[in-house]
């Protein structure tokens, strides 16, 4: 892992800076979002990989021994328990790099977070 977290100009070189292992669960990532939320912008934001639909979707980091998840999940029970194993402060998510990645999983939390963000625009217009 990177001894610094410096700037990335976009999340090519973001996943880049990784090493091989890793990259391939950064990219299966991005490709699991990109399949449930089409639409979604990537971009940088917080030095980390971000996709944005009406305002920040979901954000992702890799860290030496996990991968990180953003927002918190608020608003569907049973989602929030299927993702109770990997909570981790302040509500975000840590999914263990020794463990089977659980991309369905994340599929499930970018659709519903899709949801969120579409009805908030509409909300809103």
């Amino acid at each position: 892992m990177p001894a610094t977290r410096r700037t990335s100009k976009n999340v090519d070189e973001y996943i880049a800076s990784f090493p091989p292992d890793v990259q391939d669960i950064l990219e299966r990532i991005r490709l699991t979002i990109r399949n449930a939320a089409p639409q979604a912008q990537e971009a940088i934001s917080y030095k980390i990989p971000t996709f944005r639909l009406n305002g920040a979707l979901v954000y992702f980091a890799a860290f030496k021994k996990h991968i990180g998840f953003y927002p918190p999940v608020r608003g569907d029970a049973k989602l929030a328990k299927a993702l109770s194993p990997y909570a981790g402060e302040k509500g975000n998510l840590k999914f263990p790099l020794d463990q089977r990645m659980p991309y369905g999983l994340i599929a499930r939390l970018v659709k519903f977070r899709v949801k969120q963000r579409t009805s908030k625009a509409a909300g809103s217009a």
